[in-house]
């Protein structure tokens, strides 16, 4: 059964002109994931104007939000954490220098700094699902 479902897989990806090491290379990289920590201070401006730039941006590079929000992270430990905390995900960490490169370190420097003021930005890379 294995064999057939093997053989089913390399005849579909064969068939769509995609090579078996190919696939098994395209699934060695763990997702990726990109951690802000923002202290919004005009949060109109912010969610009317910054925000829907950002995240058109951010689905445009594959990417999509994890976690977070306004007033949505509570502290366990160390200090308080600022208003706005997100949580998005990548394919992988080249998707995120993508994303930086292709206008996400462009975003923040002219709209974001209007409205809020970024604590940190964090690009992690993933583990292996095993």
């Amino acid at each position: 059964m294995r064999r057939t479902l093997l053989m089913s897989v390399t005849a579909f990806a064969l068939g769509a002109g995609v090579t078996v090491p190919s696939m098994i290379l395209s699934q060695a990289k763990p997702p990726a994931y990109a951690l802000g920590l923002i202290n919004v201070k005009d949060e109109d401006g912010y969610k009317n104007k910054f925000l829907p730039e950002a995240q058109k941006l951010i689905k445009e590079h594959g990417s999509v939000y994890v976690a977070g929000g306004f007033g949505k992270t509570t502290r366990l430990d160390g200090e308080e954490p600022p208003n706005r905390v997100v949580l998005i995900r990548f394919e992988n960490d080249d998707a995120i220098k993508k994303w930086w490169e292709g206008g996400g370190k462009k975003l923040q420097d002219e709209q974001a700094s209007k409205y809020s003021e970024f604590k940190g930005l964090w690009a992690i890379q993933g583990v292996e699902a095993k």
